[in-house]
This record gives structure tokens, sequence and C-alpha cells, in this order.
């Protein structure tokens, strides 16, 4: 399908979604600010205190029901009928598939999804009206449901699907990501010699490579800049 077209992977961060209303993790009055990480985005601290856990990822999910994709994703999705076009996103919403993109690889685990703690690992679909999860639900062997996200502290089961796809490029791009997490922040370092690499942020991020095109943009203004931008490479 896409034989003759270039590819282009976008790794997106919080940026993309701020859009829409998802609040990033150094936000103000944000969801983050009301709670420690070492509370709710651990482990340890769904060992220590599941309830809580459960509470602020009940929250978050309410949250995202309420968020619309913005034009920055719709962007992205209009960007497929010419290019081969494969998300990466550390982005836990659903946004992404919302919009309508046909490739998007979760590296740091998926909102509405719930795994179970058992050995096999069982993957439960959040249903749009169950919303809310407690310490009392399981699945169907009887083991009880985490969120189904990758918590600090925590290895990223889809890094090597990232690094293949990024090798793979044609082009990268990036949106909404101050690149200082890791190990999502080292995929830049994948591409093959001479990749173009395309940097959408409003803020000012700091790379040590020599070939990023700075777009200093919020992620829907940038992305109708990238798609310009697009047409002038050879």
């Amino acid at each position: 399908m896409y034989k003759d077209r270039k590819k282009i992977v976008v790794l997106t961060g919080a940026g993309m979604s701020a859009e829409s209303g998802i609040s990033t993790f150094r936000d103000s009055g944000g969801l983050w600010e009301q709670y420690k990480v070492e509370d709710v985005a651990t482990p340890e601290a769904f060992v220590r205190n599941p309830d809580l856990v459960h509470h602020f990822y009940n929250l978050r999910r309410r949250q995202l029901m309420e968020a619309s994709p913005n034009t920055g994703h719709i962007g992205l999705v209009e960007l497929e009928k010419d290019y081969d076009i494969q998300i990466i996103t550390q982005n836990v919403d659903n946004l992404h598939e919302r919009a309508g993109s046909s490739s998007v690889l979760h590296l740091h685990g998926e909102l509405m999804k719930m795994r179970s703690t058992g050995p096999h690992e069982t993957i439960v679909e959040v249903a749009p009206d169950k919303l809310d999860y407690n310490t009392g639900d399981v699945c169907r062997q009887g083991f009880p449901l985490r969120p189904h996200i990758v918590w600090f502290g925590e290895l990223v089961p889809a890094m090597d699907q990232a690094i293949a796809r990024v090798k793979e490029a044609d082009i990268l791009v990036i949106i909404g990501t101050s690149l200082q997490v890791y190990p999502a922040a080292g995929l830049i370092n994948y591409t093959r010699q001479g990749t173009p690499v395309f940097l959408i942020d409003p803020n000012e991020v700091h790379v040590t490579r020599t070939n990023v095109q700075l777009i200093q943009k919020g992620a829907s203004v940038g992305v109708k800049d990238l798609k310009r931008l697009l047409k002038e490479l050879v």
C-alpha cells in the first residue's frame, strides 16, 4: 500500500494533546499537580494504596472523554494521503486513534485499557460506559486489574518496536516533547545518517543533532507548517 511513499515516523509527547485540554505533567492546576508521582504512578504505589491509584486514573479517563482530537492530530491523519505515517506516542490517551491515525504505537501504555496482574497480563478494554475501576475489579482468571500504564521504574516493552520504526524512517518528526524523558528521548539517535528531522514545539528544545529543523509553534499550527515544508523536500 505504501510501497512508493516516504515513511515518516512521528514521535509525539504531551504537547501534542495539550491543545485538546489534556494537562501535561508540568501543567499548573492539572491532575498531576494534585498528586505526587510516587503516590499514583509507580508499582510500589499500587501495592501500597491501590484505591488512590485507581481513583487517579479514573479521573484521567473522565478527563480524556471530555477531550477531542485537535487539528494537529487531524493534520497527521491527512498526511497519510501522501506518506506512510507511523506514529510513536508517549501519550496514554487515544486521541491519535480517535482522529483516525492508522498506525499508533504507545510507548507508555494506554489509558483506555486495564491489565491483569496475573501471569498472562491479559488486556481488558475500558468501555466508555464503565470508566471507573476499583480495587475489587479482577480479570476472568480472578487476578486484580491495574491500569495498562508503564509506570516510573518499569521497563518500556514497546521500545524495541519503536527503535525498529525509527531506523526505517525517511523522515522523523517530533511533536510536543522536551526530549528529556528516557528511553523515548533517545529514539532520535536511531535515525539513519542524513535523515531529516523536524521538531515541533512552542518551547526551546535543546538537541545535539545538526540536521534538526525547529518549528517553534504548538502542535496544530506546527503540523500545518510541517505539511508545507515536506512539500519542499526533494
